[in-house]
């Protein structure tokens, strides 16, 4: 049963084909450069672009189940999705998760629905990974800046939700379920930052910076007026889902969630140790 995996080198893409090809399913990558993909070798690496529909009948052939993302490089959502939804049946795909970007719905939520794929939504809180925007002042000062000090997230390590798409991907029982993923855990910034300390077995000083000062942060980084008042919102009055430790990793995984400690180690080489 060949899996096809898009969105291949990112955040959840590169895990799962990782987790798939050790499990012993042959996987179909999809990536937009396939030179500079550095997947392993047993992965069929394939170019291609989910935004981009004639690129797509080639990468399904012959593919059973199917990893979707509903957002493109921009974080909108894809506007193909009838499309997408279309060439996966004629292909002969059966099963497909999606990965969502937001809690609307989109119009490859509506497609898969109206296609008669089975389908599993998986709807991860903040990653952990977003922690690697703070390594270069971790690096270079021992610093965190961060706004909003008091709001925790219950952020999840970007492996457990390639988990659940592999389970699902290869298993059954899960077809029209929306999985909520979080983990074990409900974080604040300083929170965090402690964490980081110490796992990483130095000092890191939390900053606090005004709501003025991380809008300014924002404009000077390039994000429009529409995505600041989101950063904004999620970080002032967060839906009850991001601050929630939810099970729902080990209800479908059978282990226990990754916890951040374990997401610093992994990663402590970013942070200057």
């Amino acid at each position: 049963m060949t899996i096809f995996v898009s969105g291949a080198t990112g955040n959840v893409g590169r895990p799962l084909v990782n987790q798939l090809l050790a499990a012993g399913h042959p996987v179909r990558a999809l990536t937009r450069d396939p030179a500079k993909a550095n997947l392993p070798e047993g992965a069929e690496v394939v170019a291609g672009n989910l935004a981009v529909t004639s690129t797509l009948p080639d990468a399904f052939e012959g593919v059973t189940a199917a990893h979707l993302i509903s957002f493109g490089d921009d974080y909108a959502p894809l506007s193909n999705g009838p499309e997408i939804a279309g060439t996966a049946v004629k292909a002969g795909v059966r099963k497909v998760t999606v990965l969502k970007g937001d809690t609307e719905r989109t119009g490859l939520d509506e497609a898969v629905e109206a296609s008669g794929l089975e389908y599993t939504y998986l709807a991860p809180v903040e990653f952990m990974s977003n922690t690697l925007e703070w390594a270069d002042s971790v690096r270079s000062e021992g610093v965190v800046r961060e706004g909003f000090p008091d709001i925790p997230s219950s952020m999840v390590h970007d492996a457990d939700i390639a988990s659940v798409a592999a389970t699902v991907l290869t298993g059954e029982g899960h077809a029209g379920k929306e999985y909520w993923l979080t983990g074990p855990q409900a974080l604040t910034a300083p929170q965090k930052v402690a964490v980081l300390s110490e796992v990483l077995g130095r000092e890191i000083r939390f900053v606090e910076l005004s709501k003025d000062e991380m809008v300014a942060a924002w404009r000077e980084q390039g994000y429009s007026d529409e995505d600041i008042e989101f950063f904004v919102t999620m970080r002032t009055d967060p839906p009850e889902a991001g601050r929630t430790v939810l099970p729902t990793v080990e209800q479908v995984t059978g282990q226990p969630a990754r916890t951040f400690a374990q997401w610093v180690r992994e990663n402590a080489a970013a942070f200057g140790s």
